[in-house]
Order: C-alpha cells, then structure tokens, then sequence
C-alpha cells in the first residue's frame, strides 16, 4: 500500500467531512464575507495543523480499540454500526456556532488553533473512518510512514475545503445559508458507507 494511496484516503474523506457548516468553517466564511481573507486563510491554516494531531489521536484510539479480541472478531459489525451512528449524527441539525465562537471568529491564527482544540470532534470522526477503513481493507497503516501520509492527508484536506471557502465566499454563502443539500450530503455518504458495511457483515 503506498503512502500517495492512504494520502488521497485521508484528504479526500477529510474534505468530505469538512463540508457540513460548523462552528470552524461559518467563522472562516463570515470574515472572508467582511472582507478579511488573509485573516480567514491563517484561521484555515490553525484549523488544518490540529487536524493533524486531532486525526493521529483517532487513530491510537483505534489501535487501542482494535487490540480487544472481542472487537477483532465482530471488526465488520462495529464498523457498520459506528459509521452509521456518524452518518446520523451528521444528519441531525446542529446549532448555531455560539456567541464565544463568534467572539473567538473576530481573529486569525491564534484564534483558529483555540477553536480548533476546543472543538475535538475529529477525534471519534478519525476512529470511526479508519477502523471502516481497515474493516473493508480498503486501508492498512501498519508503517510508521504510512500513518503520518495518512494523516497529513486530513489536514491538508481541511485545509483545501477550507481554503475554496475562503476563495468563493461571496458564492458559497446563500448555498450555506439555503441549501439542505450541502448539510447533509456528508451524513447521507457516511450512512450509505455504514449500510454498505452492515450489507457486507450480513450478506458477504
């Protein structure tokens, strides 16, 4: 398995995943709208290096879960119900980014590192996409290069979607405001991947 392979895994599910309007990426919209892009792009940028550690983390939890003998033996179950149980919960409405996040929205790179930390949902975001991953063995980090391509590949990731946000702000805002489809297109993915699997577990 090759490192520019679980790169693409780790980018293009992160892009994906960095779509639904959240506390991070309506902050970025707001201050490219204000006209503030070169503050925005350094938001992005804080947002895109904790990704990093954020997705590492998932993925030592996922060792650790993976280890249970009980686990190794129902790995295709648990990966069908936790990719479902995300796709759910990315369907579910959520709300608005708070006044502290709109507060903290007002700055840059400091700024972006501190909402970033303080919003850690990356972490059972990256547990739940690698042990899916791995249960379809569409993915295999057992090198020590192959891990950090991975997860270099979810921070450049959200740091691309995050950037087009940036750059098509002035377009990209009554689609967001407006659309359903932009919310739930990543939680309708998620479901069908978590069907798939569940498909697979009973039928394959």
């Amino acid at each position: 398995m090759s490192y520019l392979y679980v790169f693409f895994l780790g980018f293009i599910f992160s892009f994906i995943g960095s779509i639904p309007p959240g506390t991070l990426n309506v902050s970025i919209l707001q201050m490219a709208l204000q006209g503030k892009k070169q503050i925005a792009t350094r938001f992005a940028i804080a947002v895109a290096i904790i990704e990093y550690p954020y997705a590492w983390i998932g993925v030592q939890f996922e060792y650790w879960l993976t280890s249970s003998p009980m686990v190794v033996d129902n790995f295709q179950l648990i990966a069908a119900i936790v990719m479902t149980s995300l796709g759910i919960f990315n369907l579910v409405p959520t709300k608005q980014p708070t006044g502290f996040a709109k507060k903290f929205s007002e700055s840059g790179f400091r700024r972006g590192l501190a909402l970033s930390i303080l919003n850690p949902m990356a972490i059972p975001y990256w547990m739940g996409f690698t042990a899916y991953m791995k249960a379809q063995g569409w993915i295999s980090l057992s090198t020590t290069g192959l891990l950090h391509s991975y997860v270099f590949g979810t921070s450049i990731g959200a740091l691309a979607l995050l950037t087009l946000v940036v750059s098509f702000a002035q377009r990209l805002a009554p689609h967001v405001n407006e659309s359903r489809w932009i919310k739930i297109i990543p939680g309708l993915v998620l479901l069908a991947l978590g069907l798939y699997a569940f498909a697979r577990y009973f039928f394959g």
